[in-house]
């Protein structure tokens, strides 16, 4: 086995990840008491936060440099230190935690990593994007039997989830996606109604078809999705932000409408901010949800077609996720 393993670290702000980060040669160390060893097979790409980080643009998170990168990875336990009870060599565990992702092994505390029934890159997926979209609808969205639930990007990673946990939840869902192949696909989860926005003016369908009727939205995008969405949301209706990737650069807009205060207050609306890392209280009992879930059939996991192989390719994939042509969940096989 070799002495050494590598990762991405992030030695420069930049604006792009494939200009900050770099692959560098660390030592495959022993786990000390309470750590474990963990060979990475997969790692899932977040490709906004990547792009945010590589900027220093995420307010909640004081980033010094150099500092290593990537949220989500999965693979199999290769040692564990003195005191740690709950992960034996060979078993399968996963991570979400910043700094974890990308790199080929992870040494930290047994308290960072999560027991999975194997290292398939299903329960990768499920254990962080699965997590969110669980949340994001039930917790923060307050999602309701019988309600109508607008999804944008639902063709992606987060996207394609949300749509299958609404509708087992009950819900009729409006989904928004770019293209004919993705709109098969997210006809194919289900979706009472897909609106391909290339072909489609969003706005205008959701005022045709949907005025007033949105009792929850779920918007990934920003811009005038997210507009569209909060003109049509229902009396009490919830909108939840879950991100904005349209605004990754920055570019100001001159909006000329109303407040949101004024859309807000005569339908007794909300807007909601979603943020994953604010609720880690709720994650086991969400994970233990989804891979029940997934074991029943339930909910099933789709990724990305296009493949990548190593770290060396992480830059690209990045790329990839924010060019708009994935469709599902982007992952990197570092086995």
């Amino acid at each position: 086995m070799s002495q050494n393993y590598k990762a991405l670290q992030q030695v420069r702000f930049a604006q792009s990840f494939r200009e900050a980060a770099e692959i560098v040669d660390q030592p495959l160390r022993d786990p000390g008491p309470g750590e474990i060893r963990v060979r990475n097979h997969w790692c899932g790409v977040n490709g906004i936060f990547d792009t945010q980080i590589a900027r220093n643009a995420v307010d909640y998170i004081r980033i010094p440099m150099p500092t290593w990168t990537g949220v989500e990875a999965i693979g199999v336990v290769e040692a564990v230190g003195e005191g740690v009870t709950g992960f034996r060599p060979g078993d399968a565990a996963a991570t979400n935690r910043f700094t974890g992702g990308y790199r080929q092994a992870n040494i930290a505390p047994a308290a960072q990593f999560i027991p999975t029934p194997s290292a398939h890159r299903d329960y990768l997926a499920l254990a962080s994007t699965g997590v969110s979209a669980l949340l994001a609808l039930e917790h923060v969205g307050g999602l309701r039997a019988g309600e109508t639930v607008a999804i944008s990007a639902a063709a992606g990673g987060l996207g394609h989830m949300l749509v299958q946990l609404a509708k087992l939840a009950g819900a009729r869902v409006v989904a928004v996606c770019g293209g004919e192949r993705k709109s098969a696909f997210v006809w194919s989860l289900g979706a009472d109604r897909v609106i391909d926005y290339k072909r489609e003016d969003v706005a205008q369908v959701l005022s045709t078809e949907f005025r007033d009727a949105l009792d929850l939205a779920v918007d990934t995008v920003s811009g005038a999705i997210f507009d569209a969405f909060l003109d049509n949301v229902a009396p009490l209706g919830r909108v939840v932000v879950a991100g904005a990737a349209q605004d990754l650069d920055g570019k100001p807009e001159i909006v000329t409408a109303p407040r949101v205060g004024n859309k807000l207050y005569y339908k007794g609306a909300s807007v909601r901010g979603f943020m994953n890392g604010r609720l880690t209280d709720l994650w086991p009992a969400a994970r233990e949800r989804l891979f029940s879930l997934h074991a029943a059939g339930k909910i099933n996991v789709t990724f990305d077609d296009t493949p990548f192989t190593g770290l060396a390719q992480v830059p690209d994939a990045v790329e990839h996720l924010l060019s708009g042509r994935s469709m599902g969940k982007v992952t990197v096989d570092l086995r």
